[in-house]
């Protein structure tokens, strides 16, 4: 499809270019533009409806939209800003720099400019930096009929039509119907006769994370935003929720890999802006590491009396750091999709002890063959290394266990708390087990 549209551009047959993405979705045109030659992003843009023009113009990169915009004279910037839902409107100007802002918010609406200067009061990652401000809403006076005669006089600049909300005078929420229910209801029926007053809401300044959850748990499509008096004051859409748990694991895997969060693509991201995301998080592991060159030093006895003791030290570091990273990352997205509380930690702790130790022994066992068969260190050695890598078993995921639960509980994300973080505790933790072990049993002063 890419080559064909490149063909039909360069040879200048633009009928033909018409025809054929009047059928493309926006987001397959936006994977196109970025495959174009810089040269003819403008004048395949051009060609677009004016509709499919602003759709397209959403899924664009911010870089691209920035270039685009330089490009637009006045009358088709406007095409485009009056075509665009407030919400992504604001999600625009957030990523562009003032001068193109000024630019944007000099060709829209008066009303535009007042939602969008509304919302972007929100707090960053809340529920009313998230949402919409364009949705039918109703009175609950309305007969079916005067709300399909709203609907059709409405519409068109909504941004879903399929749920609507049912508002007092003062705009408090009473209530929401949706299409469904309307078609199925006699014209003459009241709008209070079959509206649901149930409603799951939330407020503007709930999380993000928290409300793109309740789409997952619900399977809504649409969830009302209300202010503290409950007026209604705009509604998230099921989109712009996934955007934002896909953000979210983005971000939690950065996490959990030791990186700096980035909100850009990988590829267009700079080598010194990638090495500032990581460098911090290397020198602060880098320095925690060294705690475990003092521990061997400390044992320097230990080493000097039994030198095969040094060969078992990847393996129990090794070991504890994975059966560590199992737990947390386990206990991390369980957290994030709130399966575990801090209400559940003695729960958790509990499961993770048994795990642990029907884990530790099967490792120990199966090691414990191969030292006396394979390896014939003796049986002293044999049990204290099976010993250490049981007890370090169980350290790692206690630890793996626990600490994002108290992350959570103190504010932190638990992500910071994954596999490199929970690692250094670990090596630190196993190599203190196993020569205290081997203290004790081969008696070493």
């Amino acid at each position: 499809m890419h080559e064909q549209i490149l063909e039909l551009l360069e040879n200048k047959q633009y009928i033909q270019l018409k025809e054929l993405i009047e059928h493309l979705e926006p987001a397959d045109i936006a994977i196109t533009f970025e495959e174009l030659p810089e040269r003819l992003r403008p004048l395949l843009f051009r060609l677009l409806p004016k509709e499919t023009a602003a759709e397209v113009f959403v899924e664009l990169d911010s870089d691209m939209q920035e270039a685009l915009i330089t490009g637009f004279s006045d009358s088709e910037l406007k095409e485009v800003v009056d075509e665009l839902y407030v919400d992504d409107a604001v999600d625009i100007i957030e990523e562009m720099p003032a001068n193109v802002v000024k630019r944007i918010l000099r060709h829209a609406t008066p009303e535009m400019r007042n939602d969008i200067n509304q919302m972007l009061r929100y707090p960053p990652d809340s529920a009313g930096s998230l949402m919409t401000t364009e949705f039918v809403d109703l009175k609950k006076n309305m007969t079916v009929e005067d709300a399909f005669t709203h609907i059709r006089r409405t519409g068109m600049d909504k941004e879903t039509i399929y749920t609507c909300y049912v508002i007092d005078q003062n705009r408090i929420l009473e209530g929401l119907v949706s299409v469904k229910d309307l078609l199925l209801s006699d014209y003459s029926c009241s709008i209070s006769d079959i509206m649901e007053t149930d409603i799951i809401y939330v407020n503007t300044t709930d999380d993000q994370e928290d409300v793109a959850m309740l789409f997952e748990k619900y399977d809504f499509l649409a969830i009302p935003v209300v202010d503290n008096e409950k007026r209604l004051v705009g509604i998230v859409t099921v989109d712009d929720a996934i955007d934002v748990l896909q953000e979210e694991a983005t971000e939690d895997i950065e996490k959990m890999a030791a990186i700096t969060p980035s909100d850009k693509p990988y590829l267009k991201t700079g080598v010194f802006e990638t090495f500032r995301q990581r460098i911090p998080w290397l020198l602060l592991l880098m320095i925690s590491a060294t705690f475990t060159g003092s521990i061997i030093n400390s044992y320097e006895n230990a080493f000097l009396t039994y030198s095969v003791l040094t060969s078992f030290i990847p393996m129990l570091m090794d070991t504890g750091g994975n059966s560590g990273s199992q737990s947390s990352v386990t206990i991390i997205r369980g957290l994030s999709l709130g399966d575990i509380t801090f209400r559940d930690t003695f729960k958790v702790l509990f499961k993770e002890l048994r795990v642990a130790f029907c884990c530790g022994i099967t490792l120990a066992s199966a090691n414990f063959i191969k030292l006396m068969t394979f390896d014939r260190v003796g049986f002293n050695i044999a049990v204290v290394v099976c010993s250490s890598l049981v007890c370090t078993v169980l350290f790692a995921k206690v630890i793996g266990g626990l600490l994002p639960i108290v992350a959570k509980k103190i504010g932190f994300d638990p992500a910071v708390m994954a596999s490199p973080f929970i690692t250094t505790i670990v090596d630190a933790a196993s190599l203190m087990i196993y020569f205290r072990i081997a203290t004790a049993i081969l008696h070493i002063v």
